[in-house]
């Protein structure tokens, strides 16, 4: 058996049914060649006969030269008592014109007899007539055999026969599909050895959800079975709990098991990045292999043995992902923190300096101060120990008013008033809230100076109540995302003032982007 194991992404199908997760069709053809790029084999579109954006995508595709991806369309068998060539939403599959084609076709008995309300036989002919039509067409054909694990548990002879049918009308793929994500895996390893051992040396793939979080563990013990084809989407996203992760399984299976892939594993941070950007979706901090903790190290002897050795506490080396090695600045950390830190910025300092910097943040974290996420006022604070802390503009005051209008609508308006190179700028800015209000207001007030915060926006904004170190009274911590074309940062400010905290964020995020910008000396290297 080939260790080569195809990858097929349906990120713009069935990715797109998750909640949260839509995209322009200029989204999609922006994803398209992304994963194109990274190597995917198998790019299904969507579903042309379903709805216009997927028919119209798919008329866009025909412009478009892939380098090392086959285009698919998905649709289903045609419709009972209907032949194929006469089944509109069969017919949008031939127009689409790609080279491959996945229609899915019922092999529970269930859905066959209640959801599709037909019989068993002739369920049977709408698979092999619509496999046969697509090939007669020309077109490589995938069967997805929806529900099949639930169908071979229920009725597995009918449940192979279906499989048989979708043979004789000459499949080129067999795809085993766990939709209700409810298998375990060693009846999915179970199941795929006797259907290699029934029909021999037939292409199989495989098709999960993750509604028991083992969609990755199924495919890959699927994988070790015998399949070839694993499906599943970018991030994991789909309906309810997601479809297998494909974030997860391309490496594991490359890496940890050898198997042959096509895919440049090198940009698979960036691939996944890019899509939780386009979803409009924060990513998890914690997905393995991409995920801004997945090498991440807080704790002071896990930091002192990483740096020792990174396989002390690391199962391979982030960059072989795109990812990095994140040593995370708190309390728990120790000296070797704070030099690496210095090192990342091109920073050397003493051993007083490097004590006076832990000092400091073991300070501010007990008044409520957290900079594991906040790396531009942490980035900041260093400068600031060091004396080095560049000084871009001096604030002088600011305000900030709530009022209801006559309609009964809440306005908010901030005035800021502060010197650059002692010229005097005041500036006033409403907002859909005070944090905004003000953001808008500095930001007034500095672009004139500083054209460059013209590409910077707050991406994120979050405030927890904290307790402060003495339990005398709640404090509040805001931390603030920001972003330009480049990179991403955090800043944080406490205070008992929600207002007040906000201004602090917003000051650091502010001062980070012009010292990024303006002194790439002292911060070279900023995180993505």
């Amino acid at each position: 058996m080939s260790d080569k194991v195809y990858i097929y992404d349906t990120t713009l199908r069935d990715g797109a049914q998750g909640l949260g997760s839509s995209w322009t069709l200029e989204d999609k053809i922006r994803i398209t060649n992304l994963l194109d790029d990274f190597g995917i084999d198998y790019i299904e579109g969507g579903w042309p006969g379903s709805n216009p954006k997927d028919k119209e995508y798919f008329e866009n595709m025909k412009k478009v030269k892939l380098k090392n991806s086959k285009l698919v369309a998905f649709g289903s068998t045609t419709k009972a008592e209907k032949r194929p060539e006469n089944d509109q939403q069969v017919v949008e599959l031939v127009k689409a014109e790609t080279p491959t084609v996945t229609i899915y076709g019922k092999s529970w008995d269930l859905h066959v007899e209640k959801v599709l309300r037909t019989t068993l036989k002739e369920n049977l002919r709408m698979i092999k007539e619509t496999v046969q039509f697509l090939k007669k067409e020309g077109r490589e054909v995938i069967f997805d055999a929806e529900h099949f694990f639930d169908g071979a548990k229920a009725n597995k002879d009918y449940a192979f026969s279906c499989i048989e049918s979708a043979i004789e009308g000459g499949a080129d793929w067999i795809v085993l599909c766990d939709t209700n994500g409810g298998s375990l895996p060693n009846f999915i390893s179970q199941t795929v050895m006797e259907i290699i051992q029934k029909f021999g040396k037939i292409k199989l793939g495989i098709h999960l959800h993750n509604d028991l979080d083992l969609a990755v563990a199924n495919s890959i013990t699927a994988v070790i079975a015998g399949v070839r084809q694993v499906q599943g989407t970018i991030n994991g996203l789909g309906e309810r709990c997601g479809n297998a992760n494909l974030t997860s399984i391309i490496p594991i299976l490359k890496l940890k098991l050898g198997f042959e892939l096509s895919q440049d594993i090198s940009k698979l941070k960036h691939v996944a990045d890019v899509i939780w950007e386009l979803s409009n979706i924060s990513p998890p901090r914690n997905q393995p292999f991409v995920g801004e903790s997945a090498f991440a190290h807080k704790g002071g002897v896990h930091i002192d043995a990483i740096v020792k050795d990174m396989a002390s506490y690391e199962h391979m080396n982030p960059e072989v992902v795109g990812n990095k090695r994140k040593i995370v600045i708190s309390d728990l950390a120790g000296k070797t923190a704070i030099k690496i830190r210095l090192e990342e910025l091109g920073l050397e300092a003493d051993e007083k300096t490097v004590k006076s910097i832990l000092d400091r943040i073991k300070e501010l974290e007990k008044d409520g101060y957290d900079f594991e996420v906040a790396d531009a006022s942490l980035d900041l604070l260093i400068l600031e120990e060091m004396k080095r802390r560049p000084k871009f503009f001096d604030v002088e005051g600011f305000t900030v008013s709530i009022y209801r209008s006559k309609d009964d609508d809440t306005h908010c308006l901030a005035t800021v008033k502060l010197k650059v190179n002692g010229v005097s700028e005041h500036t006033a800015s409403d907002g859909n809230g005070p944090v905004n209000a003000l953001d808008k207001a500095l930001r007034k007030a500095l672009e004139r100076f500083f054209p460059e915060l013209k590409e910077m926006e707050l991406s994120d904004f979050k405030v927890r109540v904290v307790s402060g170190s003495q339990g005398t009274g709640a404090k509040v911590r805001v931390f603030i995302e920001s972003r330009d074309k480049d990179s991403r940062w955090g800043s944080v400010g406490v205070s008992e003032n929600i207002i007040l905290a906000s201004w602090k964020a917003l000051v650091d995020s502010i001062e980070y982007k012009l010292a990024k910008e303006r002194n790439q000396m002292v911060i070279r290297k900023s995180r993505g």
